[in-house]
């Protein structure tokens, strides 16, 4: 005879004062504790659990908006919407919809199916607190989160799903302060030390290698060096520049120009003229290509038909046309372990850059030439500023 099912308990999650049940080790929160609505979304989870219907995992909310208005998970699920369509660059989404699909996690986990009305800032507090507890994030990172759940609760409020009050009253949660909170706060980002720059440049390929010793000379982000192309560098002038199709400030109207001195134009120029104006100047497959060159003109015997076919076949995916930044920053790290150095990644070489330019130059010569430009200034003022970078880049880039 079959062993009956355990029937799973009505349990009181007494961090956040919501109803939990937990079923096949997976946890599902009702509601408020001791609430009809969770009672009932409790006795349909059980009726469904019994009967083998479950939902699957990739899907333990279902919300359906009731009297009181629609779920948090309700407004979650429009607002990841919108930003799908919102939030995005050449055609993709940028990071900024990962980051409240991080943000929201939690907030959906804890009270997805409470009235979206009713979520207050205590509520907020309790989402807050299972990312330091749960997530382990770091201040910062906690701070950016809830101010990104605040941005839901306002769209929702933008598209009268919710009244205003409801975003009045979570603004009155204070930020996490350094010093005085369980989450930890990061150490700051700091230069490379020249010398680990140095110990890995053996361990990778030629086109990693420019690319690391261009950004350390323009001082560039990673993803500004990554879609470098041909027909993105003015070559006129003393100096080139570069004017990247985008980039991190692009969506607030501000303009972004990198500039090549002479040492920095000898490492570029053999990228610009062997290949198709709009394709990448560093590709990992031209970086394979040459892998695979040198290591049949070391080798000393003849490659038979047999190892070549296997090696067709242990590839399981051809190299891409253009580095994005997590490639590029693996093969940095790859790099570091091989050459035994502590693992960095490729947007320290921008700090290391502008705190070079900052002790040489000073600290408005840093902001302009890797483009910190936070202040509203006037035209004439900013040409300054790009004549400054152009003559400093003319003498040490």
């Amino acid at each position: 005879m079959p062993r009956r099912k355990t029937i799973p308990s009505y349990l009181h999650h007494r961090a956040t004062g919501q109803a939990r049940v937990r079923i096949d080790g997976r946890d599902f929160y009702l509601g408020a504790y001791g609430s009809d609505a969770s009672r009932r979304r409790y006795g349909e989870l059980i009726a469904k659990h019994c009967s083998g219907v479950l939902e699957p995992p990739g899907d333990p909310l279902s919300p359906s908006a009731g009297e009181s208005g629609p779920s948090v998970a309700e407004i979650v699920l429009a607002f990841l919407r919108h930003a799908e369509g919102h939030y995005r660059k050449n055609g993709r989404p940028t990071s900024q919809v990962h980051l409240f699909k991080n943000a929201t996690g939690p907030l959906v986990r804890l009270y997805g199916l409470s009235p979206a009305e009713e979520f207050g800032p205590a509520a907020l507090r309790a989402v807050r607190l299972s990312m330091i507890d749960d997530r382990r994030w770091c201040r910062s990172t906690i701070n950016s989160h809830v101010a990104r759940i605040r941005q839901v609760f306002k769209f929702a409020v933008e598209h009268e799903l919710i009244p205003a009050e409801t975003l009045n009253r979570l603004r009155a949660l204070a930020p996490l302060l350094a010093g005085r909170t369980a989450a930890p706060d990061h150490a700051p980002v700091m230069p490379v030390p020249e010398a680990d720059v140095n110990a890995i440049l053996p361990h990778v390929s030629r086109q990693v290698r420019d690319m690391i010793r261009l950004q350390l000379l323009s001082g560039c982000r990673p993803d500004e060096i990554v879609s470098l192309r041909p027909c993105d560098v003015n070559r006129e002038g003393e100096v080139w520049e570069y004017a990247p199709a985008s980039h991190k400030t692009q969506h607030h109207g501000r303009q972004r120009r990198i500039y090549f001195g002479p040492r920095a134009q000898a490492i570029l120029a053999p990228y610009l003229d062997d290949r198709s104006a709009e394709a990448a100047c560093f590709s990992p497959a031209e970086a394979e290509a040459e892998r695979l060159a040198l290591k049949r003109q070391k080798r000393k015997s003849k490659v038979q038909p047999s190892q070549a076919a296997r090696t067709v076949r242990k590839r399981q995916r051809a190299p891409a046309a253009t580095y994005t930044v997590a490639s590029y920053r693996r093969a940095i790290h790859r790099a570091c372990k091989a050459a035994g150095v502590a693992p960095w990644a490729p947007n320290r070489l921008r700090h290391s850059r502008a705190t070079d330019l900052r002790r040489r130059y000073g600290i408005e010569a840093a902001q302009t030439v890797c483009g910190h430009s936070k202040l509203d200034t006037t035209q004439v003022y900013a040409e300054r500023d790009l004549e400054r970078a152009r003559s400093i880049m003319a003498e040490c880039g």
